[in-house]
């Protein structure tokens, strides 16, 4: 009896272990058919709150989780997103926003006229560009499917600063929003074609597909229409060494590399297994600290600017011609609505000369210049050696500070930590007042009367060549008299994927939904 009943315990586990091991073996399957991307980026987001961060990699990442009400279209046209469509008034006063319906969010609530005025309202006190350009704007609700914005005076751009980059109006859930501390909200949860499932410190950001996501019936056209995805799961991967990442995407460990180093771009371009990509990043440049030390001084701005050799410092930044074009224009060299010869009589002038009878009125005594900047990206860090060189070649003494980005952005945001900081990305702009150099909320702020009475022009411009002309005279003061910066010119990122993956595209980053790996 003892050895029958042995026999069937002995029976009842090995069934139980079977079980056990063919449901292990079901898992691991699952597992192994899944479609994971491999995406090796530069640097630890501070946060992935749009709201209140301007960090490159986070709001590449983002972008993915959160969406917004309009965006930007291939042509760079702001296009209705979450909105269906979108109304103003005569005045130019109200927009109305008529929202999509059955639009989840990935916690199964579904967005309502609630969820997006929380949203929008916290945007418009969280980030620069809304406080300096949408002073006492408020969203209201009209209904379970309708906003509006109600703006102090009338503008012209404001759709073009919602479909933005940088601090974009995220919309998400009413509670999130409600219980969010200063620092940035605890919950990331959007309506986007992915959802963030894990963040490792350090390590990787684990998006997974949005299984419920609410997908466009539209042509896609830059980040706007379908947004279909091929992918169940996306690790964005931590890998600050430049080199590490070109070798990951050589052997196939990374599927994407964002921020090859330009110096390697020639190399990439010739290897077999992968495709190059440029991406328009905006301008390189360094800013100066415009409230306190020397540099507030604004002969001391003229005299740094019109001693730079431009050419060299964007040799030293990005190795090939192709990856840049030293231009002065603020906006894009090819957005020519806004672009022209205004202010190029103080670009890139290497005059030396010049130079030092400026310090001199500016009665510079040989003080300690900090100039901060960060090796997270290298063509910032390369801008910043030859930018020192040619500083103290003209008898400016400078300490060159280096930091993680960490670091680097805690820094920039105290005044007193530095007189000259190196800057670069932000992307496209389609209009001026996207400018970082011309938020007095960015840095140390350019909050000149002048600047503000000429943007205000520009925003409330009745035709398009009016407002050129008011940009043209305002692009031409901060070259030749304000100085808040130097732009040594325009770059191009480099992005690198295998040769497998198909229907990528680029805008301000790549853009993972539409594109597949190959069979």
């Amino acid at each position: 009896m003892q050895n029958k009943t042995m026999f069937l315990l002995m029976l009842v586990i090995t069934f139980i272990i079977s079980g056990c091991s063919q449901t292990e073996n079901q898992a691991t399957n699952k597992q192994n058919n899944e479609q994971n991307l491999n995406v090796a980026f530069s640097g630890q987001p501070p946060s992935l709150d749009p709201h209140i961060t301007t960090a490159t990699e986070a709001l590449e990442i983002a972008r993915n989780i959160f969406e917004t009400l309009v965006t930007l279209n291939e042509n760079y046209e702001p296009v209705p997103m979450l909105a269906e469509s979108v109304e103003s008034s005569e005045d130019g006063k109200v927009y109305t926003f008529h929202l999509r319906e059955g639009v989840n969010f990935h916690n199964g609530e579904e967005m309502t006229s609630e969820d997006v005025v929380a949203s929008m309202n916290r945007w418009l006190e969280k980030a620069s560009v809304a406080i300096t350009f949408l002073p006492g704007a408020t969203f209201e609700a009209e209904g379970l499917h309708t906003v509006v914005l109600k703006l102090e005076e009338p503008a012209t751009d404001v759709l073009d600063i919602m479909a933005g980059r940088s601090q974009f109006p995220a919309i998400m859930p009413k509670d999130i929003i409600d219980s969010a501390p200063a620092e940035g909200v605890s919950e990331i949860v959007g309506t986007g074609p992915f959802e963030l499932k894990e963040w490792k410190q350090d390590q990787h950001i684990h998006l997974k597909k949005f299984d419920n996501y609410s997908m466009l019936d539209e042509e896609p056209s830059g980040l706007a229409g379908r947004k279909e995805v091929f992918f169940d799961n996306v690790y964005f991967k931590v890998v600050s060494d430049s080199s590490t990442r070109l070798a990951g995407l050589e052997t196939g460990e990374y599927d994407v590399a964002i921020q090859i180093p330009h110096n390697n771009f020639e190399k990439v371009n010739n290897l077999p297994n992968v495709n190059v990509y440029l991406d328009y990043s905006g301008t390189n440049n360094v800013y100066y600290n415009r409230k306190e030390g020397p540099m507030a001084n604004e002969k001391m701005r003229q005299a740094v600017n019109i001693a730079l050799d431009l050419d060299e410092i964007m040799l030293a930044a990005f190795a090939d011609e192709e990856l840049y074009e030293v231009d002065h224009n603020y906006m894009k060299p090819d957005q020519t609505n806004w672009n022209g010869e205004s202010g190029k009589e103080s670009f890139n002038q290497k005059d030396t000369e010049r130079a030092k009878e400026l310090l001199k009125e500016a009665e510079y005594n040989g003080e300690e210049l900090i100039l901060l900047t960060s090796r997270t990206y290298d063509y910032q860090y390369n801008s910043s050696v030859v930018l020192k060189e040619q500083l103290e070649q003209i008898g400016v003494n400078i300490k060159l500070e280096d930091y993680d980005w960490t670091g680097y952005q805690d820094r920039r945001n105290d005044l007193s930590k530095w007189d000259l900081v190196s800057v670069g990305g932000q992307g496209l702009l389609t209009t001026p007042s996207q400018l970082l150099a011309l938020d007095s909320a960015f840095a140390s702020g350019s909050d000149h009367p002048k600047i503000t009475e000429l943007l205000k022009l520009i925003r409330t411009a009745e035709t398009q060549d009016k407002a050129r002309e008011h940009w043209d005279e305002l692009q031409g003061f901060l070259w030749n008299e304000y100085v808040p910066i130097t732009i040594y010119g325009h770059q191009n990122s480099i992005v690198g994927t295998t040769s497998k993956l198909e229907d990528l595209s680029v805008l301000q980053g790549p853009i993972f939904w539409n594109t597949r790996m190959a069979e």
